[in-house]
């Protein structure tokens, strides 16, 4: 099927409500993808779901972007196949309706949108239905796919649970199974999953190890870093004073906590002078949440209840006016 594959995944066309930025982003990326590819003599080129975010609607800027990246990337390989991704698809269980279907009216570009086996290599789209047990039956000596195994992690800190159904051992004959889906660059045994194009939120913070993946026929894969991504990275305040030069880059996105005391004018001052450097598109201050401190010392022995303390408060009136006594007994019988 191929000499040399260059793959990306999990692009995301139209997240954060349609940013413009993050459609440069994109842009940006196919850019560089494609320029790695040809400087690695790259033939095939893959896509492995999830081009776009929203799987309802296409915004019209979006849309622009989508199309001129998908007609760049046709131009630039002999082949290159795509498959859709979950956000890919209209309905959860079922293939018919996708955002990308006019992708296979541009010149080079294959839209995969079946279970696809061509030589050594199958290519799998997002599974519907009972389509998972096909996996264990497959032969292939390379798989790319959209999947979603369980133990895997869904980001730096989340897990994806055991539904009972896709399992990696699923994957017994294939030497390699690529999939895009979970955006965290990550491998057990042969599952690869191949990480995302570039990070898209804090979920990926301090996660920078993300790009494209290089996979010469009969050998091991190679992973290259899109150096010009976004950065997300959340840090304290005092670290972000002490260390502010080295740790914004460009596209940096920080989310700051409040770790020292300091007033509402100083943290607005901190904020703008530090976003006026061009590299820092976004900074966060957030609060932290203090400690109470409990006071061990307490002597318990000497603990009053409220009524020991009304009681108290009752007998102690010196008054002509009220008898403490006749009150005492009045409290004691509501």
């Amino acid at each position: 099927m191929f000499k040399k594959i260059a793959a990306f995944t999990d692009i995301h066309f139209g997240l954060k409500s349609n940013s413009t930025t993050h459609n440069q982003d994109c842009e940006d990326f196919v850019d560089w993808f494609i320029a790695e590819a040809k400087k690695e003599g790259c033939d095939t080129g893959i896509f492995l779901g999830d081009w776009h975010h929203n799987r309802n609607s296409l915004n019209m800027l979006t849309m622009v972007s989508s199309v001129k990246a998908l007609e760049k990337l046709g131009k630039a390989f002999d082949q290159f196949y795509f498959f859709p991704g979950n956000h890919d698809l209209y309905y959860k269980d079922k293939r018919d309706v996708h955002s990308v279907d006019w992708g296979r009216h541009i010149p080079g570009v294959t839209i995969v949108n079946e279970i696809t086996t061509i030589g050594d290599t199958t290519m799998v789209p997002w599974l519907i239905g009972e389509e998972w047990k096909k996996m264990e039956k497959l032969k292939s000596r390379y798989v790319f796919g959209h999947f979603e195994l369980p133990l895997f992690m869904m980001n730096a800190m989340v897990q994806m649970p055991d539904h009972g159904e896709l399992q990696a051992s699923n994957f017994k004959n294939p030497e390699y199974v690529f999939s895009g889906h979970f955006h965290k660059r990550q491998a057990k045994e042969n599952i690869v999953y191949i990480g995302n194009a570039f990070p898209h939120n804090y979920a990926d913070a301090w996660d920078d190890d993300r790009g494209m993946m290089i996979l010469e026929h009969g050998g091991k894969p190679e992973y290259r870093i899109w150096l010009d991504a976004p950065k997300f990275k959340t840090v304290k305040l005092s670290q972000l004073i002490d260390e502010g030069d080295d740790l914004i880059k460009s596209k940096t996105y920080l989310r700051v906590g409040i770790d020292i005391d300091i007033s509402y004018e100083e943290a607005s001052y901190i904020k703008e002078t530090f976003l006026a450097n061009g590299d820092l598109r976004e900074l966060t201050l957030i609060p932290e949440k203090k400690e109470v401190e409990i006071n061990n010392d307490i002597d318990v022995e000497h603990f009053e209840s409220v009524d020991q303390i009304v009681s108290n408060q009752i007998a102690n009136i010196q008054s002509d006016n009220y008898d403490s006594k006749v009150l005492l007994a009045i409290y004691n019988n509501l």
